[in-house]
């Protein structure tokens, strides 16, 4: 056994409905690089504001019987946030899809986290260079939007018109002021 910390790899263990599932030790370099730079994004955002933004790592205790690691989440009650992660609905989370969480991501987790008060998800898949933003009505999540990066191979099919009429950025229901640029999310995912 190598007794070398540098190349153990620590188990991150989610409780979803009750029950211990492993995550994957090593998230792909490309969901590293989206959830990174929407957290940046948060972070330079909200310096000097009130609410605060914590990357992949941070545990989050939403029920007893629901414990998850969101990649990025926005909280807003300083008094949910604790020294061993966040008791209680975040006000936005952003789950980034990977295989082995896909399923989770998609079906259960969204559902905790719309009956525990969240009040904006956005899945977020690397290979279609998507962000699908639901938002909290009545207690149950809607989808607001989906946005994507149109691949070059599409664009150069499009009309110059077409081209101008894409969504290239969009803002958080949080915060009429923030505007997030594709681009800048999904900068050198391959």
């Amino acid at each position: 056994m190598n007794t070398n910390l540098a190349y153990q790899e620590e188990i991150w263990e989610e409780l979803i409905d009750g029950k211990i599932v492993a995550m994957s030790p090593r998230p792909a370099i490309n969901h590293n690089r989206i959830s990174f730079r929407i957290a940046h994004i948060f972070e330079n955002y909200l310096a000097k504001k009130p609410c605060e933004p914590f990357d992949d790592g941070v545990d989050l205790f939403l029920t007893e019987k629901d414990h998850f690691i969101p990649d990025v989440m926005i909280v807003c009650d300083p008094d949910k946030i604790k020294s061993d992660g966040v008791h209680g609905a975040p006000d936005l989370v952003v789950e980034v899809l990977s295989p082995s969480t896909e399923k989770n991501d998609r079906g259960y987790k969204k559902e905790a986290y719309a009956a525990a008060g969240v009040k904006e998800y956005w899945i977020v898949d690397p290979t279609n260079k998507s962000i699908e933003q639901y938002f909290l009505e009545n207690g149950q999540f809607a989808l607001h939007e989906i946005y994507m990066v149109c691949p070059d191979y599409e664009l150069i099919k499009m009309t110059e018109e077409d081209r101008t009429a894409l969504v290239t950025e969009f803002k958080c229901s949080l915060y009429d002021d923030l505007l997030i640029s594709l681009e800048d999310v999904f900068r050198r995912v391959k």
